[in-house]
Order: C-alpha cells, then structure tokens, then sequence
C-alpha cells in the first residue's frame, strides 16, 4: 500500500518547518541518545512522517510537535532492538549450520518489529488468548481453561485482536 503524494501546496510548508527546525532536532536528538548517526536518522525519519501524516493545519508549537514525533520514533527504535537483541539471543542457541543468511535474519528480525507493533495496544488478556489461538494453535476451551474464563470471553477477546491487527494494517 503506498501513500499518495503530497499536495505541491504542501510540500513549502514541510520545507519550511524542515528548514527552520531540522538542526534544532537533531541537537537535541543526539543528547537524549548520544548517538550522531541514530539522532540523523530519527530526525530524517521525523520529517518523513510528517510527510505522510499530511498534517496541513498549522503548527502552533512546531518544536513540540517535532519532539512528539520523533520520541515516538526513539521508543520504536530502542523495541526494535530489543526484539533484535532477543533474537540473536535465541539463534546463538541453535546451531550454526542452521543459522539464516544475514539479509534472512533482517527480514525475521523486520517481521518480529511488525508482528510487535500489531500486538502492541492488546490489552494483556487480549493478547495472551490472540497468541494461544495462533501460535500454539490450542483450542479456545482449553485457553479459556488456562486463563480461567469462559469460551465466549476468548471468543471476543480473538475477535478484538483480530479487528486490531486489521486497523493497523489497514493504516
């Protein structure tokens, strides 16, 4: 799904806020993260979504604006290292000749980071019944056993995950 181009009329206005604004956030990207290259990257990828957010009103408090964006961008970043972090954690215990190529690992440690940001919101019981039901595959009785709930609570509880994963797909 790719995203429609901005409005021309669009584009001064992001050109703008970039020009006035893209040192400030890198400065002071690189003090919360004391890293030159992750706060380039961040504040690249700050004014990226402000692209695809078309946000078209105007800016009252561009800085806040801008700090909101990219401290998002800093939480996605430092879970996606976690979930990188965890993985190589479990490869290390498998055995090398098993070990995935280094562009496979990429697109496993890419599709952990997106199978996180769909879970991600679930409420725990939510959650913990989605993943009984699709990835160990146990019938909805049993899980509804485990949790201490009835089926039709695992019912709803897989259809509420079900309907979020499509809302976020669907963004």
């Amino acid at each position: 799904m790719s995203a429609l181009p901005p409005p021309a009329s669009f584009a001064p206005a992001v050109e703008s806020l970039y020009l006035a604004h893209h040192g400030w956030l890198q400065m002071w990207l690189r003090k919360k993260l004391a890293n030159a290259a992750d706060a380039a990257d961040i504040a690249h990828d700050t004014f990226v979504r402000v692209l695809a957010s078309r946000h078209r009103t105007r800016i009252a408090e561009p800085r806040a604006f801008l700090t909101t964006i990219a401290k998002g961008l800093v939480i996605d970043s430092w879970r996606r290292q976690e979930i990188e972090r965890a993985y190589k954690e479990a490869l290390a215990l498998q055995p090398e000749r098993l070990a995935p190529s280094p562009e496979a690992q990429l697109l496993i440690v890419e599709a952990l980071a997106r199978i996180d940001r769909l879970l991600d919101g679930l409420k725990p019981k939510v959650r913990t019944a989605f993943l009984l039901a699709q990835i160990e595959e146990l019938p909805y009785a049993e899980i509804a056993q485990r949790m201490g709930v009835t089926v039709r609570s695992i019912e709803r509880y897989v259809a509420e995950a079900l309907y979020h994963c499509h809302l976020v797909l669907a963004d």
